[in-house]
């Protein structure tokens, strides 16, 4: 059954998962938003508001010029109207609707913002595609091209952009006020576009002399301390409600409440960036995207408190470093960290042009923050961003209060707090194992039914691969299928998930995971064992092995205790992998840099056969490189039953 968010049943479920705490929370936010429609705050009357927080004199300088080309061409791009967001080309931008959809066509309605029902996306459109345009995220790219050229076209688009959704949007009235992530966010780029035109002529006249900019910006501040996301929704929104918040106070500290405001979003981000952080440096959501999402933000903010000389909790660095060495230990050769949990395509702050890797620039300005140890991965190339927060940034050596820190000697692969294993073999051969929890917090919002799931691949190409996300909101049908037990590289019975779903971002029941055995040692044979309960009275166990020798993969699935159940076993190959299953082998082929490779896939002679690609009545056989986009792949599915006599064995060999 499909649980529609906004619906009774949906409300019912979600309150179920909720403290009392949380519960008195909403609401006093529900008493508070009832307030506000009909006497909202005002903000207060300030003169001489001044802009401090700019680059340091050579900063631009150190932009490596194949980066400012990127973003240059990327800007161009923008000026011209063409932007690309989730699969969706856009060639409005030049004149954007700050509330038209243009996957539907619809337009998010008018009015008092509280009342708008963003979830609903026949009223409403796609709520991810109206954000992302007002994230402003775009604007710092053009102008970070204006700062880099000095061409004042760029400056002159960012400023006509800006009044345009200055207007469109006026303080609690419109669906660009509903969801604190937006509003930090949009905070933050804010902070970026006046650092980056600081020396264009009209960019005071654009902000601090403008109260219709500083009305915005004490409003945006003013919505994040009234209204954050508590208890069971503190994930990575709370990280971006208050890194937004706090850089703003630092670079806009215009108003009577700034320091205040600066001191409470301080305490929040230290709080939270130690909650949704496991000691080991993976994120706790176990979705790898928003540890990259909540690494760039906690990185924004200390540069924000860096360059306001405004010391921050000893705590933070030491997280934020954990976090880089964890993203270091946890990516392929290629660079490429695991497709775990749901992937929005979601970032904090926005630089480079097209065509900059994510991840490398990340390690790089770990790099220039922390210092990178010895079994770190070589990252080539460089981007705009991390120069210009290195400038801001402190050197984790130069923080007089910043303590020691021990530091992996070498590349750990077992993460035991967040149960991901990482073994390694010959010919780049890189396979993460999934023994942890089933998500963060009651609601696990971000979570797959994956548990004991596999992902493997060689030489960075997807051979077993984790499928993605695709979609949140207003295609139920699409969004089960690739959180489900069936869209993962797992063993599921009687057709069910291990966990069960109350709604796109709501778990009301989690399978529990438990690591056996985990030997990550890369020269003899490295070894993998967990367990969960999902389908009690049933427990699935799995064991992995791969030789170094050979390079050989052997996945060993048991079904111990219980009922005869019947069985479906999935492995889903990657988009560039072609399949030819003969019965219960399929040879694998594919290209990597102009040359053939191949393996074999010897599958459990117990169960039969079948390969699935591109099915969409039920889904089955896809493959989504980022959000909103979504191609054919090859699944091989097999069904038939366990009784707990013996193990279904599969085995991987590559071959070139």
């Amino acid at each position: 059954m499909t649980v529609r968010s906004g619906s009774a049943d949906w409300y019912l479920r979600r309150l179920s998962r909720m403290g009392p705490r949380e519960v008195g929370g909403r609401v006093g936010d529900t008493v508070r938003r009832r307030r506000w429609r009909s006497a909202p705050p005002s903000c207060p009357d300030v003169s001489g508001a001044r802009f401090t927080a700019v680059l340091p004199a050579g900063a631009l300088a150190a932009v490596p010029p194949d980066a400012a080309r990127r973003l240059i061409a990327e800007a161009d791009r923008l000026m011209a109207g063409r932007v690309t967001y989730f699969g969706v080309e856009r060639d409005d931008l030049t004149d954007p609707d700050w509330s038209h959809d243009p996957r539907t066509g619809r337009r998010a309605p008018a009015g008092y913002a509280f009342d708008v029902p963003y979830r609903d996306e026949d009223a409403v459109g796609d709520i991810k595609q109206i954000w992302e345009l007002s994230r402003h995220q775009y604007l710092t790219v053009l102008a970070a091209a204006y700062a880099i050229t000095g061409d004042e076209r760029y400056a002159e688009r960012v400023a006509a952009h800006l009044r345009s959704w200055w207007e469109a949007n006026p303080p609690l009235r419109s669906v660009h006020w509903t969801s604190g992530i937006e509003l930090g966010i949009r905070l933050l780029s804010w902070v970026w576009v006046r650092r980056l035109l600081d020396g264009w002529a009209g960019a005071a006249a654009l902000f601090e002399s403008n109260p219709v900019a500083r009305e915005q910006v004490w409003h945006h501040q003013r919505w994040l301390a009234a209204f954050p996301s508590r208890g069971s929704s503190a994930n990575n929104h709370v990280i971006a409600e208050a890194a937004g918040r706090f850089a703003a106070a630092c670079a806009f500290g215009w108003f009577p409440a700034s320091a205040r405001w600066r001191a409470d979003a301080l305490r929040l981000l230290e709080r939270q960036l130690r909650a949704n952080t496991f000691l080991s440096g993976l994120n706790r959501e176990l979705a790898t995207e928003y540890h990259g999402l909540v690494l760039e933000l906690g990185l924004a903010a200390v540069a924000e408190a860096d360059a306001a000389n405004v010391p921050v909790p000893a705590t933070v660095r030491v997280v934020l470093l954990r976090m880089t060495d964890a993203l270091a230990a946890v990516v392929d050769n290629r660079l490429r960290p695991p497709r775990q949990g749901d992937a929005d395509d979601g970032h904090g702050l926005v630089l480079d042009g097209a065509g900059t890797d994510r991840w490398a620039s990340l390690l790089a300005t770990g790099d220039a923050v922390f210092g990178r140890l010895a079994w770190w991965p070589e990252v080539t190339g460089g981007d705009v961003r991390t120069p210009l927060l290195a400038a801001l940034l402190r050197p984790y050596a130069k923080v007089a209060s910043a303590p020691a820190v021990s530091r992996p000697a070498s590349r750990p692969g077992h993460f035991a707090d967040a149960g991901l294993t990482i073994l390694r073999g010959p010919g780049e051969i890189w396979c993460r194992c999934d023994g942890g929890p089933h998500g963060f917090l009651s609601i696990a919002a971000h979570a797959h039914a994956d548990a004991l799931s596999v992902e493997v691949r060689h030489d960075g190409v997807d051979v077993l691969a984790d499928p993605g996300t695709y979609c949140y909101h207003g295609q139920p049908e699409w969004r089960r299928y690739f959180r489900s037990t069936l869209g993962h590289n797992t063993l599921g019975l009687d057709g069910g998930d291990q966990s069960v779903s109350g709604g796109p971002f709501l778990w009301t029941r989690h399978a529990r995971s438990r690591v056996l055995a985990a030997d990550t040692s890369e020269g003899g044979v490295a070894l993998w064992c967990a367990e969960h309960d999902g389908y009690r009275p049933s427990t699935h166990r799995r064991r992995v092995e791969l030789t170094a020798a050979s390079g050989e993969l052997r996945v060993v699935d048991e079904v111990r205790g219980g009922p005869r159940r019947d069985v479906r076993l999935a492995f889903h190959l990657g988009p560039a992998i072609t399949a030819e299953l003969v019965g219960d082998r399929a040879r694998l082929t594919w290209t990597r840099d102009g040359e053939d490779r191949s393996a074999v896939l010897d599958l459990p002679g117990e169960l039969s056969w079948r390969a699935h690609r591109g099915e969409s009545d039920p889904p089955l056989g896809w493959y989504s490189p980022g959000f909103g986009r979504k191609e054919p792949a090859t699944t091989l599915v097999g069904t038939g039953s366990a009784d707990g006599a013996r193990g279904f064995t599969t085995v991987l060999r590559f071959h070139g």
